[in-house]
Order: C-alpha cells, then sequence, then structure tokens
C-alpha cells in the first residue's frame, strides 16, 4: 500500500479499520501499520483507537492537476504551461530549476509534500502531505534582473487576491515575503532568479500557503502560524479549489508585472503593508537598530525613519525585519 493510497482512503475523516485498508489494498495490517506510521513521521495526524481504526481529525482533498486545471477560466488557462502534482518530491522550485530549459512559460509544480522545502536564508519549509499547498512557478522575463525589483512583494498581492477571492480578507503582508493574519505565518514566498543579470532570465517564485495545521506543526515552527480552516472557522475550501485561486492570480499577475513592473503593484501593496506605522527592530550585518516603517519605495525596498529622523531604505538581502515587543 502505497502512503498515497492510505491517505485517499482517510480522507472522509471517517474510521477505518487497518483490517479494511489492508483488504482494500491486498497487503498485510502490518504492512498498513508501517504506511501509518510513515505518515505520522511526515507530520500527518492519524488518530487510532483500539476497535475503532484509523481516522484523520478532519475531511480532506488530495490535489489533481486536472483538476485544478479544469477549474481555470479558460482566459487563463491558455496562458499556463505545464502543471503537475507530485505527492513527494525534494522541492517545488528545485524540481522546476531543474527543468528550466525544457519547460514553457508559467509552468507549475505542486506537491502534496515536500522532503526538502525551502524558506527565506535557508529556513526548513514544514511541509506534511494533504494538509496545505506548496507550489512554484515558472515566468520567464527579456528585461534581466534590474527589471525585476519588487517581484516577491509583487507575488504578495496576487496571494492577498487569491485569498479574497475564497473569502479570506484580513491577510496582509510583511515584509519582504510572509504572509500574515492576525501577527501569525498564514504563508511564505521565496523567489529564485536564474539567467543572465541584463538579458533573458528566469524566476522561480515558490509560495507554500497554511490549509490546516496540526498542533504538532505549531510546536515545531518556532513563531506564531495560523491556517485557512482557522480563519475559515474550520471549514476551508476544497484544496484543488485553492490550488486554482492561487494559479489564476499568479498567471495574471506575472504577466502583468512583466508588463508594468512592481508599479503596478504598489497601492495594493501598501494597503496590505502591515509594517508601514509600526516600530521596528532592523538586524543586518552592521548591527541593530529601531525604526519606523515607511512603507516601500519603487524597488521594492523597505523604507524606514530612525529614532534620530533619518530615513533609511533596507533592501531584503541585507536585512530582516522583526517587530518590536509590546
Amino acid at each position: 500500500m502505497l502512503a498515497r493510497d492510505l491517505l485517499e482512503a482517510l480522507a472522509g475523516g471517517e474510521a477505518v479499520s487497518g483490517a479494511a485498508l489492508a483488504r482494500k489494498a491486498g497487503v498485510t495490517r502490518a504492512a498498513v501499520w508501517k504506511q501509518i506510521e510513515a505518515l505520522r513521521l511526515k507530520g500527518v495526524p492519524i488518530e487510532a483507537k483500539v476497535g475503532g481504526g484509523y481516522r484523520l481529525p478532519w475531511t480532506t482533498e488530495l490535489l489533481e492537476s486536472m483538476r485544478i486545471r479544469a477549474a481555470l477560466d479558460p482566459g487563463i488557462a491558455a496562458h499556463v504551461g505545464m502543471l503537475e502534482v507530485h505527492w513527494d518530491i525534494d522541492s517545488t522550485s528545485s524540481e522546476l530549476a531543474r527543468r528550466i530549459p525544457v519547460l514553457d512559460d508559467l509552468s507549475f509544480v505542486i506537491a502534496e509534500a515536500q522532503s526538502a522545502g525551502r524558506g527565506r536564508r535557508g529556513r526548513t519549509w514544514l511541509s506534511p502531505p494533504g494538509m496545505n499547498l506548496y507550489l512554484s512557478a515558472l515566468k520567464r522575463f527579456d528585461g534581466g534582473f534590474a527589471a525585476l525589483s519588487g517581484l516577491s512583494l509583487a507575488v504578495g498581492v496576487m496571494l492577498v487576491r487569491a485569498l479574497g477571492e475564497l473569502g479570506i480578507r484580513t491577510a496582509g503582508l510583511k515584509w519582504p515575503n510572509d504572509l500574515l493574519a492576525g501577527n501569525a505565518k498564514l504563508g511564505g514566498i521565496l523567489v529564485e532568479l536564474s539567467g543572465e543579470y541584463s538579458g533573458p532570465c528566469a524566476a522561480v517564485i515558490g509560495v507554500g500557503l497554511n490549509i490546516r495545521l496540526p498542533d504538532t506543526l505549531h510546536e515545531r515552527a518556532g513563531q506564531p502560524i495560523t491556517d485557512l480552516a482557522a480563519l475559515l472557522g474550520g471549514d476551508p475550501p476544497g484544496r484543488n479549489r485553492i490550488a486554482a485561486a492561487v494559479v489564476t492570480e499568479l498567471t495574471e499577475g506575472l504577466r502583468t508585472f512583466e508588463r508594468h513592473g512592481f508599479a503596478a503593484f504598489a497601492d495594493e501593496y501598501a494597503a496590505s503593508d502591515l509594517l508601514r506605522g509600526e516600530p521596528l527592530r532592523i538586524l543586518d550585518p552592521r548591527g541593530e537598530y529601531e525604526a519606523v516603517g515607511e512603507g516601500v519605495d519603487d524597488r521594492g525596498a523597505l523604507c524606514v525613519r530612525s529614532p534620530d529622523g533619518v530615513r533609511v531604505t533596507v533592501d531584503s538581502a541585507e536585512v530582516s525585519v522583526r517587530r518590536n515587543a509590546p
């Protein structure tokens, strides 16, 4: 029995006996137990009761590329290249990066689980299967790296738009690449560039979005985190619908960014900017200092004002930003 088959058998949220799972798969109950343990190690909260079978604490929906593509508006689908769903890979961004030379523009790779999902500055992204959305998009540009200033901020706006379509209007953006709701992390963005500095180049845009998080992941995260289920009263949309909403906004938004750059997203970013007017603590290689957020400039760099009134711009490659403790 494959782990994916087992998760699909439990997706309805109802208890299923080990004997029934074994009969369905044509394997021993010991083989079922082995896959149960493998899923638990990946963070899937499978419950078990003596005589009661195995169950998930909620219903879930496994991702399917055909269902995601079918949910796209025809005008959007016409611009989407490859759209693949993998059960378990190292990371969606790594998979795209390996195949850049042969893939069409606006190709997407989605995974149920990642063994080496990456966040900013090499942090590990927790990636249990069947619960969240791990997606990467490939976008080609002709103008070189300089034309891509503010891309991660624009992608944040695209995600806020997608969440709005799903009924969530409480999410905001923390510079440079975090999606928050109620001061807890809801998702993240990682943009990696390759190609010519002043010529043709490609961006691999990785997105992680929390849909359902078990308690164990809250404990392991090391920071406040939240998910769509919590924001929607425990009943988030189906995962394929969520994926289609994200693919739609990325496809449309990245084509707009290609033509107009960050300027086309600046006003929406300002409306979602969670750091504007906030007291901040800035860490960079030169030391640590306090400042107040003043939005971002035309390049997408963070603007802050120090206590002595000096206005400073902060580049994402050099600093991390944290809210001051109350």
